[in-house]
């Protein structure tokens, strides 16, 4: 079973080899591939969804992953005009097939954990991989936090009726580090189970990505990062992330 496919159990999530203290239902939560549609590269993403759900369950993701994939493209949209690049420069083979991820994540209170399996981070610090992450946590639990510039760990507090966007690595690498990932994790030390939906928003799962030319310019002229295949990206870090 790949590590998309089905329920994913406290501590089989791993971030720099350590467990991590949240559970999420992967299935069927990322962007079908089908068998041998990029080759070797996506043999480890492939596979069937496992798990059944209420009748109504289906649909309503669906309608989710369309909404937010609309509102990310927008967004990278914003992005573009931003750095002076035409509105479409998103769309073609960066990411006009963009591959996407949703993950329904849910943050146990440290009581309901055995205690020899037990550790105080929900998710350890990382950053995403892809261009953006749209977060949709709940409203009233502080557990999402970010590391300044200064080297601080702070709330991303949440507000209602909005999302946490952040930036991933792909976008660092082709806007020559012009847009950051910031760093984060999650500790929930409130004393309910809270739930984070978030969505992953990436590049074409094949593309190449690389400092375009214009934000060359805007940082000196040379490239900062080397190019990056999206989809080695992905399958070097869900191989390491997950327990198989």
């Amino acid at each position: 079973m790949t590590p998309q496919e089905g329920h994913q159990r406290v501590g089989e999530n791993v971030t720099k080899g350590k467990p991590d203290m949240h559970e999420a239902i992967d299935s069927p939560c990322y962007s079908p591939i089908e068998p041998g549609r990029y080759g070797d590269l996506a043999k480890p993403m492939e596979g069937s969804n496992l798990l059944n759900y209420p009748s109504n369950f289906d649909v309503l993701l669906e309608n989710y992953i369309n909404l937010l994939g609309d509102l990310s493209r927008k967004i990278m949209k914003g992005v573009a005009l931003a750095l002076g690049a035409p509105l479409a420069a998103f769309e073609g083979g960066t990411a006009g097939d963009a591959f996407w991820v949703l993950r329904l994540i849910g943050y146990p209170v440290s009581a309901d954990i055995l205690q020899e399996e037990r550790t105080d981070i929900g998710c350890g610090a990382h950053t995403d991989y892809g261009f953006l992450t749209l977060v949709n946590q709940d409203d009233d639990i502080c557990a999402l936090e970010v590391r300044n510039q200064s080297g601080e760990w702070i709330y991303a507090k949440p507000v209602p009726g909005t999302f946490i966007c952040n930036i991933g690595d792909m976008l660092k690498v082709w806007s020559n580090g012009i847009y950051q990932p910031t760093l984060h994790r999650v500790v929930n030390n409130s004393p309910r189970y809270r739930v984070s939906v978030a969505f992953f928003y990436e590049s074409n799962f094949d593309a190449a990505v690389e400092p375009v030319e214009f934000c060359r310019e805007k940082t000196g002229g040379v490239a900062k990062y080397e190019k990056v295949v999206y989809g080695e990206h992905l399958v070097q870090k869900v191989l390491t992330n997950f327990v198989m």
